[in-house]
């Protein structure tokens, strides 16, 4: 598998378009536009790793995955995971990867929902049916983890106070590089954005609006930053220095701990949005400690 040098990841990220989308409102709609005449694939990649066994089936609409480890003959637990993209982007091979990864090496089955993106999904529809499905994995496979990444980031944690409010604490909710607080007011996001080459928020700040539906882009569901944090369970939060999400993250890190939950912050200077999703030695060293994470807390 080839290993990108760390210093070529922006540039890299600049030459191939990844921030096409999100650094500016024109470029944000011209990608909402694209989502309707040319919905992207979804599927895993033919090639994943040999030692899992993956399966689909359609639940009102939406396609849930399951990705089962083959030699655990008893999975310690079960992870659904949400996938990042900016509520616009599908799922890609390095999401998979990842997910792979997860189920075979912490043993567990990791169920992946491929939600509607918008401009036909929003946060109230996928969250309840992100709840639905997680009590689904609780009664099929014994204690369950969340996970995301992004955008998936956001989905799990307004998930995971959804459940906390119906008395269901997980055992752990891991947060690669989370989208917290979709107002982007913080007043530390100017200060990164010149050093991000990939998320903007001019561009980020249209997919939200869609996304937040009739709810207020303050409510836990769409910025889960505003949500009590109190009686949630353990978190694990991923996040580069050079991402525009950054100083919302490390505003739930303090907020986590006053409300006395029990938080792991993995906070990597000079790296980039979902650093651990990226084929760097940094990446991959990253994306063991998110297993290795979910492993212990299963």
């Amino acid at each position: 598998m080839v290993t990108l040098p760390d210093p070529l990841v922006a540039p890299l990220l600049r030459l191939v378009g990844m921030n096409r989308p999100f650094i500016s409102a024109d470029g944000a709609r011209k990608r909402l536009q694209e989502n309707t005449l040319r919905p992207a694939a979804y599927g895993p990649p033919k090639r994943l790793r040999g030692d899992v066994r993956v399966d689909v089936v359609q639940d009102r609409h939406w396609p849930v995955y399951t990705v089962t480890p083959t030699a655990t003959e008893r999975p310690a637990g079960s992870l659904v995971y949400a996938h990042g993209g900016g509520w616009v982007n599908q799922i890609v091979s390095f999401h998979w990867r990842l997910i792979a990864d997860i189920a075979a090496e912490a043993g567990v089955v990791v169920t992946v929902p491929i939600y509607p993106l918008v401009p036909y999904g929003n946060a109230a529809q996928t969250q309840d049916r992100v709840v639905e499905l997680v009590k689904s994995t609780i009664g099929t496979y014994g204690p369950t983890c969340l996970a995301g990444d992004s955008a998936g980031g956001q989905i799990a944690l307004s998930v995971a106070l959804q459940l906390r409010d119906e008395g269901i604490t997980l055992p752990m909710t891991t947060l690669i590089s989370p989208a917290l607080d979709l107002t982007f007011s913080n007043p530390r996001i100017p200060e990164v954005q010149p050093t991000d080459p990939w998320l903007g928020t001019e561009g980020v700040t249209v997919f939200a609006e869609a996304w937040r539906g009739e709810l207020p882009m303050t409510d836990p569901a769409v910025s889960p930053l505003f949500g009590d944090l109190t009686g949630l369970g353990p978190l694990t939060v991923f996040i580069g220095s050079r991402d525009i999400l950054n100083p919302d993250a490390r505003l739930l890190l303090q907020r986590a701990r006053n409300a006395g939950v029990d938080i792991t912050f993995r906070e990597k200077a000079g790296q980039v949005h979902v650093y651990p999703l990226l084929p760097t030695r940094i990446g991959r060293a990253a994306s063991r400690e998110v297993v290795e994470s979910i492993r212990r807390a299963l």
